[in-house]
């Protein structure tokens, strides 16, 4: 008998109505891990639970609606058509806000297939096969085709924490892209509200800095939020982006709330058609705060040394 359920949640709706959006739910041993939710214009996990059962993340808060949790997404991306003449026409698109942004229409992240297996009695992998679209325009009712992506989520659950091991495997359809230079990517947490700088949350990163005008930039192995999530409790969520060759994490952080690593800051993506660009990020759930949940030693066990 299997230690993990992975299922769509069932909402009971009136007869001819119908869900506008989905939502597959990983258990283990009954206790809700996480969910991957499928929303108007992108995928994410969203709840993310601590090992006690707390909700870490914040699901479309009012002041920026597009922060999805943890979530995936890229502001900048040119779709690189060819025109006549040998020349190059740039299709510019937003895969980052949900309404226009900077003269960029938004385009939308579509989960077309998702597949999970237990890998052990503590850890199971989830699939997801995701289509990022550009927006409905002339001569493309259903958006253009830029990118196809393989999300691999492997989830490792223990006692005092879960780990998240998110690999993004991006490529490039049938004509070249280039992503950036934007700060509006790559991979994004928005912590639950209790638990920003105002209500007694505690950001630190690997050097000891919690000053947010410090950690932003580069020079971070890794960050971790940890705050109030209610019942005298606290609980925090840390992020580990493992290293990419020839690119340096840029951070953007927030005391409100937001945690960004962001490789194409200076430098942008270029894919030719078929071509790949891969990440992981390990992300840390844990109870109590970052000292006492230890992760530093846990970042130094996935990133050696």
């Amino acid at each position: 008998m299997s230690d993990f359920s992975f299922e769509p949640d069932d909402i009971a709706l009136p007869s001819g109505a119908f869900a506008k959006a989905h939502r597959y739910r990983l258990r283990h041993r009954g206790q809700s891990v996480l969910a991957l939710t499928q929303g108007d214009f992108r995928p994410y996990v969203y709840p993310l639970y601590s090992p006690a059962g707390f909700a870490v993340t914040s699901e479309a808060p009012s002041d920026h609606p597009h922060h999805s949790s943890l979530w995936i997404a890229a502001d900048h991306l040119h779709l690189l058509m060819p025109a006549s003449g040998n020349s190059v026409e740039e299709y510019a698109y937003n895969f980052y806000v949900n309404e226009v942004f900077q003269g960029r229409a938004p385009g939308r992240l579509v989960e077309t297939a998702v597949s999970g297996r237990e890998v052990s009695p503590r850890a199971f992998e989830i699939v997801q096969k995701i289509e990022w679209r550009g927006p409905v325009e002339w001569a493309a009712r259903a958006g253009r085709l830029a990118a196809l992506e393989k999300r691999t989520v492997t989830v490792f659950v223990g006692e005092a924490h879960h780990r998240i091991d998110v690999t993004s495997r991006l490529t490039a359809s049938d004509f070249a892209i280039r992503l950036g230079p934007t700060r509006h990517a790559w991979f994004n947490v928005r912590v639950a509200d209790s638990m920003i700088v105002a209500y007694g949350g505690v950001l630190v990163d690997d050097t000891g800095r919690s000053n947010c005008a410090a950690l932003c930039g580069e020079g971070a192995r890794w960050v971790d939020f940890s705050g109030p999530v209610g019942g005298n409790s606290t609980a925090g969520i840390t992020v580990i982006p493992h290293p990419l060759e020839g690119r340096t994490p840029f951070w953007f952080v927030a005391d409100w709330g937001v945690i960004t690593v962001g490789p194409f800051r200076s430098r942008p993506l270029d894919l030719e058609p078929g071509e790949a660009f891969e990440s992981t990020h390990s992300v840390i759930v844990h109870d109590g705060g970052g000292a006492e949940a230890q992760v530093a030693e846990i970042a130094r066990e996935i990133l050696g040394g």
